[in-house]
């Protein structure tokens, strides 16, 4: 149990419905003091959310990706969300420090960069006929435009998506910079209504939910519902699969072509 020190010594913090009164005791304090030894109390009740994102992050991770690296990484995130977050603003810590926390594993895996050369071009010349074609057609491509705008076979092109969906870290899951200020907020929870004040607050946040809304519209049907499966129910890839009926691997080749597509039409908005 975390522990909590006051006026009249250290006390420790109960389980159950005074839980949540006992952590607002804490983060009062810490804003008062900016004491070290309430910031490793906060650090070590919050960790479990750490847990919980490199959980999600790893999803499709290859077997060299060690869990507890992406917690590692994690870790340094909240740090940096319990040193900046401000209490005063109302909304709820754990929507600010999943930003964060995320962010934080990003950076890592992206400055490690253990994706072969040869992927990633291949992910690019993709991602360029994605691009073309959702600008000539105003939709996401089918599997059989795609490969022929490419000029290869469905079946190479089926095994470059599942490549390719070990290079998309991030996918909706990728912070964007927002604001002038420095703030951050990833793709997917600009789709949500949490119904509290964000710190991503901005008029840049608006045009960004506007312009996902309207992409993710023109996805097809099965690649709306591996999204909404995968980012809003919470399962894993394998379970998509099994609802759908198709292989995990399937499911990762869906996600990547629609978090290609999706990448396609901002750019085009934003380009435009």
């Amino acid at each position: 149990m975390a522990r909590t020190t006051g006026q009249h010594g250290p006390t420790t913090l109960a389980t159950g419905g005074r839980v949540e009164g006992q952590v607002q005791a804490l983060w009062g304090q810490y804003r008062d003091t900016g004491s070290p030894e309430i910031r490793e109390q906060l650090i070590l009740h919050y960790a479990p959310l750490v847990k919980y994102v490199a959980g999600r992050v790893a999803v499709g991770m290859p077997p060299n990706v060690e869990h507890s690296d992406l917690v590692s990484y994690g870790i340094f995130g909240l740090m940096d969300a319990i040193e900046k977050f401000d209490l005063s603003k109302g909304y709820k810590f754990e929507t600010y420090a999943i930003t964060r926390i995320k962010g934080a594993i990003i950076d890592e895996l992206r400055s490690v960069d253990w994706v072969p050369r040869s992927v990633r071009a291949k992910a690019r010349r993709i991602e360029a006929a994605v691009a073309r074609l959702e600008a000539e057609l105003h939709r996401s491509p089918t599997d059989d435009e795609l490969a022929t705008e490419l000029d290869i076979s469905l079946e190479e092109l089926a095994e470059t998506l599942t490549k390719m969906s070990l290079t998309s870290v991030a996918a909706l899951d990728e912070v964007l910079d927002v604001g002038d200020g420095g703030d951050r907020i990833s793709m997917v929870d600009t789709l949500q209504d949490l119904n509290t004040v964000l710190p991503e607050d901005s008029l840049d946040e608006q045009e960004t939910k506007r312009m996902l809304r309207s992409a993710i519209g023109r996805l097809t049907e099965r690649e709306q519902t591996v999204l909404g499966l995968y980012y809003f129910e919470g399962m894993t890839l394998s379970q998509v699969g099994d609802v759908l009926g198709v292989t995990e691997s399937r499911i990762c080749q869906i996600h990547t072509k629609a978090v290609m597509s999706l990448r396609a039409k901002l750019a085009e908005r934003i380009g435009g």
